[in-house]
């Protein structure tokens, strides 16, 4: 396989090195994949990605996700959230070339990837924390996203009131490290605009 799928590189990165004002650190990077990289990339996982609609148990009914996902990374690195049993593919070349570039950046090796497909502004993610055991503490988690633009918001577990939001475009990364997933909660709220379909990566360290 080869080394670079793309010989372009970006040097117009608008970088936030902390969204967060305590208890954790958010690092964002917009255009940190370049314009004629995302589209690519977000046309080949739209169509080969084995996307797969999860359900869970609502107030005692199965109640589908709103949003499609899908769960890549090594053998036996198995992974589970809400009840739900995520089933691992292996692999592909474009997974490992993002993978590679931000590990180049981040100087850290992630074993999994949980991808999620929001088709429009109805498909969204609750509030919720990447704290699970698996993860250990003080995880790392490392957001890619490709397509149509969509807020993600962070609310303080202590106080709802302390709030920080940042729009996710085309080609942004974010690395949320330190106490970021025992403190903040985060969420993709669904949204009356008219948005274009959004793929999300986060990359995660299993243990």
């Amino acid at each position: 396989m080869q080394q670079e799928l793309f010989s372009e590189t970006n040097n117009t990165q608008e970088v936030i090195k902390n969204l967060l004002p305590k208890d954790g650190i958010v690092e964002v990077h917009h255009s940190f994949f370049s314009l004629t990289e995302s589209d690519a990339f977000f046309e080949k996982l739209l169509n080969t990605i084995e996307w797969h609609q999860d359900s869970m148990k609502f107030y005692g009914k199965e109640v589908n996700l709103p949003r499609l996902t899908a769960w890549y990374g090594e053998k036996m690195k198995k992974y589970s959230y809400s009840g739900i049993n995520m089933k691992v593919h292996e692999w592909t070349p474009e997974l490992l070339f993002i993978k590679n570039r931000i590990e180049q950046h981040s100087g850290l090796q992630f074993t999994s990837v949980l991808l999620n497909l929001y088709r429009s502004g109805n498909d969204s993610v609750s509030w919720h924390r990447d704290n699970e055991n698996v993860l250990r503490v003080n995880p790392v988690i490392a957001s890619v996203s490709f397509g149509g633009t969509r807020m993600f918001k962070f609310r303080h577990v202590d106080d709802h009131k302390l709030l920080r939001s940042v729009e996710l475009t085309n080609g942004t990364f974010v690395l949320m490290k330190g106490e970021t997933q025992h403190r903040w909660e985060h969420t993709i709220p669904k949204t009356l605009k008219e948005v274009t379909p959004r793929i999300s990566l986060t990359f995660r360290i299993l243990f």
